[in-house]
């Protein structure tokens, strides 16, 4: 916690589907426009977008405050607010890959058939939103192949990436990603190399690369956004840090780390983060508030202004835009770079 103020003080000191086919069919051709004007440009670097589908009273600030027997007592908010996202990349012409969690899904299965249906790429959360270092290594198999399986069923196609709850896949869990090659998945985005209170393994590729599994199978591994600052590895990923930052503060983070529009980047946001009208946990601590209520009202205009400012499209996408990877084996101390 002190570090990720120290960060904050010094950043400060550096420097914010439609069902209607032919809607959709417009969106669709007004993203291969502007791919094209990027191509165009020479800017062949694609960002990814990614959208964490939970609601308000998932998140793990707030796990002290209500409990998951709670959650079907809460009134839910997140297919408005998903809703909200979508009407923005269809205006704005762009993909995204949506992380939807599998206790949403199994309860909104709509939610996720329109995500799917307007050409985004659907991807897991998980199902149940607890840490995966919090888990045993059964609860965590049995939990993801129950989510995996809702998503398919639903969208009746493979789902092949995986996003864990507040990025939980740390040195204490990389066992989890032999679980995930095991249930079918083939690229993971958990893993955030920074230092953090809750998660992260710092000193880790700032870019895509491939771990070789115990299996003998590779996951690629898209890790979150981080940009160097003052020797400090500074998260420049989306969510908290998107809000709490100035816009121009964010933008110049989100392009140092992608080395000059060289190398794809992850921007992520939750759909609640556009609901500044959500029900508030007064009773949460000063700081976990502080995290999860700031300028909500100001996301949507910044997140327009993103758009605007990078080019943008599925994780998938992103992927296939970096070519260049290191190769990494996974074992239970952390990874180490294969030469």
């Amino acid at each position: 916690m002190h570090l990720r103020l120290k960060q904050s003080r010094i950043l400060f000191n550096l420097i914010d589907f439609t069902t209607n086919r032919d809607r959709t069919r417009s969106a669709i051709m007004l993203q291969d426009v502007k791919m094209q004007k990027a191509k165009d440009a020479g800017q062949t670097i694609v960002h990814a977008m990614s959208i964490d589908v939970e609601d308000y009273f998932h998140v793990a600030a707030f796990a002290k405050t209500i409990k998951p027997s709670q959650w079907d007592n809460m009134p839910s908010r997140v297919v408005n607010n998903t809703h909200r996202l979508l009407d923005i990349f269809e205006r704005k012409g762009i993909k995204s890959t949506f992380f939807v969690l599998g206790w949403v899904a199994e309860r909104e299965p709509d939610l996720v058939k329109r995500i799917a249906s307007q050409g985004h790429e659907i991807a897991s959360h998980g199902y149940s939103h607890q840490l995966i270092y919090s888990q045993s290594q059964s609860v965590f198999r049995e939990e993801t192949y129950k989510s995996k399986a809702i998503l398919e069923d639903i969208i009746q196609q493979p789902v092949l990436g995986y996003r864990a709850a507040s990025y939980s896949i740390t040195k204490k869990s990389l066992w989890a990603l032999d679980i995930l090659s095991e249930l079918g998945f083939t690229w993971d985005s958990s893993i955030f190399p920074i230092y953090h209170d809750n998660y992260g393994i710092p000193d880790t590729p700032t870019h895509p690369y491939q771990i070789k599994l115990k299996t003998g199978k590779t996951l690629t591994e898209f890790p979150i956004t981080t940009a160097n600052a003052l020797g400090l590895s500074i998260p420049a990923a989306g969510g908290g840090y998107f809000r709490q930052f100035p816009y121009f503060v964010f933008k110049k983070l989100f392009h140092m780390a992608s080395n000059n529009g060289t190398s794809p980047k992850i921007f992520y946001l939750h759909p609640w983060e556009l609901d500044p009208d959500q029900p508030r946990f007064e009773n949460a601590s000063w700081f976990s508030r502080f995290r999860h209520y700031t300028n909500l009202d100001k996301c949507e205009a910044r997140l327009e202004r993103l758009i605007d400012d990078f080019q943008f499209s599925t994780m998938s996408d992103s992927l296939t835009s970096f070519e260049q990877r290191e190769t990494f084996t996974n074992i239970d101390s952390g990874l180490i770079k294969l030469v």
